[in-house]
């Protein structure tokens, strides 16, 4: 039996949009099963909790059976070895999410040689949409739904009434 190519796709995802979305489609045309982890960073304040973030993609994601979804602290790399995944995947918007991500995929491969990290360039569609400008638009009261999932947009209109 062959073994299962695992990769895990880590964020705050606070909240997952449609960018996030086509990143995870993407991978999982490289990847048998990909690990959405919702990250739990005591130096953000999310707008939704831990459990709420993790609702809103299962939302998203009904009926994809090579999809998981689950939330983790600590450091990214331990918990890829954790899930069995050897490949982080990062999505790419611009030249500063490369510098950024670029210096943490340099720390973990130092970290962990073992685990690999792959970036996907957002397509052009989602290249403006961000989870901080999603968040500011729909506090205002707009229309979110060109951005995110239909679960997000919900929540995120119950969010700011």
């Amino acid at each position: 039996m062959a073994a299962v190519n695992v990769a895990l796709y880590p964020a705050t995802f606070d909240p997952f949009t449609n960018g996030h979305l086509d990143v995870l489609e993407r991978a999982l045309l490289i990847f048998d099963r990909v690990v959405v982890a919702v990250l739990k960073n005591p130096a953000k304040n999310p707008l939704f909790s831990e459990t709420e973030r993790i609702e809103m993609i299962r939302e998203t994601l009904v009926g994809r059976e090579n999809v998981e979804v689950s939330s983790f602290h600590g450091l990214t790399v331990d918990y890829a070895r954790e899930v069995g995944a050897r490949t982080l995947v990062r999505g790419l918007r611009s030249y500063s999410d490369f510098d950024t991500e670029l210096q943490q995929a340099l720390m973990n491969r130092k970290l962990a040689p073992d685990v690999q990290t792959i970036f996907l360039m957002s397509s052009f569609a989602h290249i403006f949409v961000s989870s901080s400008t999603i968040k500011d638009i729909a506090s205002y009261g707009k229309d979110v739904t060109d951005f995110v999932p239909p679960a997000v947009a919900q929540r995120l209109k119950e969010k700011f009434k």
